[in-house]
């Protein structure tokens, strides 16, 4: 079993992404921790944040991968099949835990993840634009 190391760096950056509703983009942390690490720690750290468990990948529809807390999966069993949101006004990434969309594929494929993100206004944008 791999060893768990808590850094500074990894404290920080997972107490970030557990306190926020909304996931991170890398050059979000780096921009909110500042001087605590270089981008390459963080990049590290999120990776290792990911295979133990703790946070999930989310990739947006500008392409920008973003970081959320986990919170109804297990480090040895990953299953983030759900929604995101991805709000067009002000770039916020939502997961959205309670909508979950059954995809069947043809005979012969077999699906190991997907990433299914939709694109709007979120409660707050959609209620200032008008």
């Amino acid at each position: 079993m791999k060893q768990v190391r808590n850094t500074n760096a990894k404290t920080e950056i997972l107490k970030l992404i557990e306190e926020s509703e909304k996931a991170w983009s890398h050059a979000d942390i780096q921009d909110k921790l500042g001087t605590l690490c270089n981008r390459v720690t963080i990049y590290r750290v999120l990776e290792r944040l990911e295979e133990e468990g703790k946070v999930h990948k989310i990739v947006n529809v500008d392409g920008v991968v973003n970081y959320a807390k986990c919170k109804h999966c297990q480090s040895d069993h990953h299953d983030h099949q759900h929604i995101h949101f991805n709000c067009e006004s002000c770039h916020s990434v939502i997961c959205i835990e309670n909508a979950v969309p059954e995809i069947e594929l043809p005979k012969g494929y077999v699906s190991r993840s997907y990433n299914f993100v939709i694109s709007g206004l979120c409660p707050n944008c959609s209620a200032n634009s008008n």
